[in-house]
């Protein structure tokens, strides 16, 4: 059972919009240099769109910078390295600063996912479904994409059971770790991590 204290209820709430706020003031310079850097390296469009499950499973429309090239070829391929630089700092995920703000998303979380992986989740990781999807989330903490997918969707859960704001603290503190040094920014041979129904054994996802 998630625990469902004063911060779980609306102090995660007032945090994150605070934190939203902050953060996006911070980094607006740097906000503008990447969508600059995406326009000059990769043309148009700047940002990528794409439906994503958020809070009880409802779809929304994540917002991230372009980090593929357009055109045929899978994303490994299509990934340059510019797309690796921004990817391994997550300066990609930036513009969903403002969709923290708008209430789509929490600062700490598990990560959206696509819809069709909802029907794949047990009765365990669809736990995830329960809070909003977050910037960073403890399997990000743990590793980032370089986790597997069972372990990686345990996180989740054990997330949700347990959400404080000292925890959300310290994932954060640990994501920012992970991002200075680089590290888990894709599973080896991956441009992000292998489908969730290929990593289960099923037939792999387009």
């Amino acid at each position: 059972m998630a625990e469902r204290g004063a911060y779980a209820r609306w102090g995660k709430r007032v945090f994150d919009i605070a934190g939203a706020a902050l953060l996006l003031l911070a980094v607006l310079p740097l906000l503008l240099a990447t969508a600059l850097a995406v326009r000059l390296m990769l043309g148009s469009p700047v940002l990528f769109h794409e439906w994503r499950a958020g809070r009880g499973g409802a779809a929304f429309r994540i917002v991230k910078f372009r980090s593929m090239a357009r055109g045929p070829g899978s994303d490994l391929l299509r990934l340059s390295r510019f797309g690796r630089a921004i990817r391994a700092l997550a300066l990609d995920e930036l513009p969903q600063l403002w969709q923290v703000l708008r209430g789509e998303m929490s600062l700490v979380g598990p990560r959206p996912l696509p819809l069709d992986y909802v029907p794949l989740y047990t009765a365990r990781e669809a736990l995830r479904l329960s809070v909003r999807p977050g910037l960073c989330g403890l399997a990000q903490a743990e590793g980032r994409n370089a986790v597997p997918w069972p372990a990686r969707l345990e996180w989740d859960a054990r997330y949700v059971e347990r959400v404080t704001l000292r925890g959300d603290l310290v994932i954060l503190a640990r994501c920012a770790w992970l991002l200075l040094t680089g590290r888990g920014a894709h599973a080896p041979g991956e441009a992000t991590m292998a489908p969730l129904t290929s990593a289960r054994g099923g037939p792999s996802a387009s």
